[in-house]
């Protein structure tokens, strides 16, 4: 048996490293078998030695997360844990070796949170990449930033953005008006990501040119997107043939993110959605990586994570208690 006793500045550094939850300490004991105890700065690690030596690596990388500005959220905490029960420290290790940082024109994007930067680090890693949770976690904006940060680094040729047109059953033809005026509503989000990202002349250039594309699902149909960065938006909204569909269009040096909310479908009851089937199909194929966010990772006001735990409890009242 062996122990150690880590120091930190305050009681309030300590607890942002487990975010300020006891139970999360507990959950650490029970994955890393080991004993914590934690008094006012400081938190004894107790256990087999190799057991206590993994613990303090885990609080040295989360110590690390925070010195780099991100919020460590119990979601966060939860991931870490696991990663270091599995004995994957190395992957820990590449993950703070280096602040993160996303350069567009008009501002560089830091993620806020040690579950945006996980999930940021698997756009770089991955041709294909899931982004599925609540709205306000920064799973499109963040996609929409990498995309835009690829573009101007010529690692990719153009942005094709794209969402399902579900509110028009995808019969925009009976929708008054010219094609740009039938589907920007649908696609408003995304322009206004955008011209948070470039300025209003670059974004007008640029897709008056093509090189950024912003076009409902249902034009992706028959094409090959090669040499492009590709975003789908409200995936949750896919029928289970979109979705094969969209991923099938996938060419040469492209990448592909796709975001949704498996909490707000939009679809009828009868039809199932592609972005739930497709998290249990593709699941564990190497250079597709699912994240998952959950309303502990939402960064809006914090009346947004209190709206999304109570609808959550709402529907789900026994959740806590199985």
């Amino acid at each position: 048996m062996a122990s150690q006793t880590l120091h930190f500045p305050s009681a309030r550094h300590l607890h942002q490293l487990f975010g300020g939850r006891e139970g999360n300490l507990t959950y650490a004991e029970q994955k890393l078998k080991v004993t914590l105890v934690s008094r006012e700065d400081w938190l004894k690690i107790s256990g087999p030695a190799e057991a206590v030596a993994q613990t303090e690596s885990l609080f040295g990388f989360l110590n690390e997360a925070r010195a780099q500005g991100l919020v460590i959220r119990t979601p966060d905490f939860h991931r870490f844990v696991d990663t270091v029960a599995r004995g994957e420290l190395e992957q820990l290790r590449g993950l703070f070796e280096k602040p993160l940082v996303i350069s567009t024109n008009r501002k560089s994007i830091v993620p806020k949170t040690l579950g945006q930067k996980v999930y940021l680090q698997a756009i770089q890693e991955n041709p294909v990449v899931f982004g599925i949770g609540p709205a306000g976690t920064g799973k499109t904006y963040l996609a929409m930033a990498a995309a835009v940060s690829a573009l101007l680094k010529n690692k990719v040729e153009r942005i094709i953005l794209t969402r399902p047109a579900v509110e028009a059953g995808e019969a925009l033809g009976f929708l008054p008006g010219d094609l740009r005026e039938k589907i920007l509503p649908y696609l408003r989000p995304l322009y206004d990501a955008l011209h948070d990202m470039l300025d209003n002349d670059d974004v007008a250039s640029l897709t008056e040119k093509g090189v950024i594309e912003i076009a409902p699902l249902a034009y992706m149909r028959g094409r090959t997107l090669s040499n492009a960065f590709v975003v789908l938006d409200e995936a949750q909204n896919t029928t289970p043939e979109q979705m094969m569909m969209f991923l099938t269009r996938l060419g040469e040096n492209s990448r592909m993110i796709v975001t949704g909310d498996v909490t707000q479908i939009d679809l009828p009851r009868v039809k199932q959605s592609g972005l739930v089937e497709v998290s249990r199909i593709l699941e564990g194929i190497e250079g597709i990586d699912f994240h998952y966010f959950s309303g502990a990772d939402v960064v809006r006001h914090p009346l947004v994570q209190k709206i999304i735990e109570a609808y959550d409890q709402y529907k789900n009242p026994m959740g806590g208690q199985q």
